[in-house]
């Protein structure tokens, strides 16, 4: 970070809906980080979506509201170029006094999965893509952002169009000289189909950190749209009738000699690619609810969406919930398409990937691939409504081989808890609560 001076550090773990909790410091606690002398009570990261304590939680008042230790994690600190004051953030996991990891902080739950990757001499490359929708939330009901060239609000959407992204230029080249300050490697921007939607890629990289640059870069693009006059949201659907943000996973795995192992050097992909596939397929179903976290999610999740609701996969067909991308024999991937914009990227890539390596140790192979329309093949579908998808998240065998049992615990009480107390509210209130929170 140069010799830039920080007057302000903040330190932050994230909670099961992906939020940053932590603390504001000042600069002079640099050298206590790594001394385990920071401390946060468990039940930070398992708050609701409101900040709210989960009320039947045992880590609140059953235990005494413990705390743990906070120690930085390998990413390091990293500027907030999106805040006045010259600040610095040191993202964090949340540990117990003995030095072992708790098991509730969703980024132990990923490094847990990559260890079952490192111990057959494995890597797993990883990038994603956010989609994500610039609004005007000056009045009680958001709207479309006005064109800054213009003054005019925005009517319509205007898919991979240059002028729509032009018009928001100002924006865009803050965004991107934050993301390089922040180590994040942001890619391609376009524009998308929904008023004021638009979608960056980030570029391929080790797992955990395509994980941290996908959690910053929520926080980043938030931060710099209100440096601008507007908000950014990656709710799944922050307009009924227009187009739902998702948020895309790429991933492949290279062995210890460097060798892409879903290349068998043709167009079909080796068996192991097979096997992730099947393991993929085997956990969608029961992972829907990190897939779609919130209320506002299974707005997205409907038939004719253009969002996968149906279980199945193909080769370069992006109607499947699974696509093979084409293209070069030694680039050869899995895209996983089904989760929305609103998701907790850490277990988002835990739970993809946790699937795919239990497919692959458990030799399962998958049904044959799809063509044509996928939105209307009659194959398996995911649960349609959050009630069901808590259910089937917190009953699962399979959940319980991929994730820690306390972290499944710990997301069915925060989910049960916000489903009493959001469903009440109306449209308007939940798009608040959401706006900038997922």
């Amino acid at each position: 970070m140069g010799n830039q001076i920080y007057s302000t550090i903040r330190l932050a773990a994230v909670d099961l809906n992906g939020q940053m909790r932590g603390k504001r410091v000042p600069f002079s606690y640099a050298e206590k980080l790594g001394k385990g002398t920071v401390r946060l009570p468990f039940s930070a990261l398992n708050v609701d979506i409101r900040g709210e304590d989960i009320t039947d939680s045992p880590l609140v008042f059953a235990s005494g509201d413990a705390d743990g230790m906070l120690k930085p994690t390998s990413r390091g600190p990293v500027p907030m170029p999106w805040l006045n004051a010259p600040s610095v953030l040191y993202p964090m996991t949340l540990h117990h006094d003995d030095g072992t990891p708790f098991s509730g902080d969703a980024r132990h739950a990923l490094s847990a999965v990559l260890n079952r990757y490192a111990k057959k001499g494995w890597t797993v490359i990883a990038a994603t893509e956010l989609e994500f929708t610039l609004v005007d939330d000056s009045a009680a009901s958001i709207a479309p952002p006005f064109d800054p060239r213009t003054g005019k609000r925005l009517h319509a959407g205007d898919v991979v169009s240059l002028d729509a992204l032009d018009a928001f230029d100002d924006f865009f080249t803050d965004l991107y000289a934050a993301a390089e300050k922040m180590d994040i490697p942001a890619q391609a921007a376009i524009s998308e189909s929904g008023q004021g939607q638009f979608e960056i890629n980030l570029a391929h990289g080790e797992a955990m950190k395509a994980a941290d640059d996908a959690w910053l870069f929520k926080t980043l693009i938030r931060g710099m749209a209100r440096k601008h006059g507007m908000a950014a949201t990656f709710m799944a659907k922050p307009f009924a009738e227009d187009a739902g943000n998702g948020l895309h996973v790429h991933f492949s795995i290279i062995d210890e000699k460097g060798r892409n192992i879903f290349d068998d050097g043709g167009n079909q992909g080796s068996q192991l690619l097979l096997n992730a596939i099947a393991g993929c397929l085997d956990a969608m179903a029961d992972s829907t609810l990190v897939f779609a976290p919130h209320a506002n999610s299974y707005t997205r999740l409907v038939p004719g969406a253009h969002a996968p609701t149906g279980i199945g996969w193909a080769y370069e067909n992006r109607t499947a919930a699974i696509r093979v991308p084409g293209g070069a024999p030694s680039a050869r991937r899995i895209e996983h398409r089904v989760a929305g914009g609103d998701i907790n990227p850490y277990l988002l890539l835990a739970t993809i990937l946790g699937a795919a390596i239990t497919g692959i140790e458990d030799g399962h192979l998958p049904p044959a691939p799809l063509t044509g329309n996928i939105y209307e093949a009659d194959i398996p579908q995911l649960p349609d409504n959050w009630q069901a998808a808590i259910q089937a998240f917190g009953e699962s065998d399979l959940m319980a081989r991929i994730l820690p049992r306390d972290l499944i615990r710990n997301m069915v009480l925060t989910k049960r808890q916000e489903i009493r107390a959001i469903t009440e509210l109306s449209a308007d209130a939940q798009t608040a609560l959401y706006l900038e929170r997922v």
